[in-house]
């Protein structure tokens, strides 16, 4: 057998925060309840304003690190903490499927090195409904971080994590390197994450922003254009 050993604690969950107050407590609520087995919880706040920095030091039940900003450089913060043989890396604003850590730990047994759920949204018109339904197909260009990650902490640490240069597309940009190097798996769960930016900046507009940052990331481009890019069309 090529994969780890399964126990009731194997998964490292990595969670990157900023600026998250106001649903921080929701989050750890669900991740309790969504857990089959206590693991290994490690958050890690990139220097927060709002009193999630503060909220985590009085009331976090579990691991709580401060860093500087940038999803990468928390993740990859947060995975040198971690002490366990599997890195799963998750969005405050997601809803995992329950008994998520039985199942990706299952799967690790059977030799897969990483892997992520499939994608919805907790509000969704026709449009993002069939925009999600494209998280099923195990290709690249169907791949996000809102989807969560996990991987094995051997090939994380061979593929020296993710990449600070990207202040966005972090999660693509190691993903690549995880379809290059791995069997890569879409497991047929869900993950539920918020619509909420869409429906802020308009559902097919978002969407087509989206695309091209994808499109032009496919092409190589720069870390700084892609972050110029989020910022000139995003809010």
């Amino acid at each position: 057998m090529t994969g780890i050993s399964t126990n009731s604690r194997s998964l490292s969950i990595i969670v990157p925060v900023f600026n998250e107050i106001d649903l921080i407590a929701d989050f750890i609520t669900h991740l309790e309840i969504a857990l089959k087995h206590p693991q290994e919880v490690i958050i890690v706040d990139g220097g927060s304003t709002d009193g999630t920095w503060e909220w985590l030091q009085s009331q976090n039940p579990y691991s709580s690190f401060q860093t500087q900003k940038g999803r990468a450089n928390q993740m990859n913060y947060g995975a040198s903490k971690a002490t366990l043989s599997c890195l799963y890396f998750v969005h405050v604003d997601s809803r995992l499927p329950q008994d998520f850590d039985e199942i990706i730990l299952s799967h690790l047994t059977k030799g897969k090195t990483a892997g992520c759920f499939r994608l919805k949204f907790d509000v969704a018109n026709g449009i993002l409904k069939f925009a999600a339904s494209g998280s099923k197909w195990n290709t690249l260009l169907c791949r996000g971080g809102d989807q969560t990650l996990f991987v094995t902490k051997k090939v994380f640490d061979r593929l020296k994590g993710f990449d600070p240069n990207y202040i966005i597309c972090e999660d693509i940009q190691f993903i690549k390197k995880l379809y290059q190097k791995t069997d890569f798996t879409v497991l047929p769960h869900f993950v539920t994450t918020s619509s909420r930016k869409f429906y802020k900046n308009g559902v097919l507009r978002l969407l087509f922003h989206f695309g091209m940052i994808h499109f032009l990331h496919g092409l190589g481009v720069k870390p700084n254009v892609l972050h110029k890019y989020y910022r000139a069309h995003i809010y």
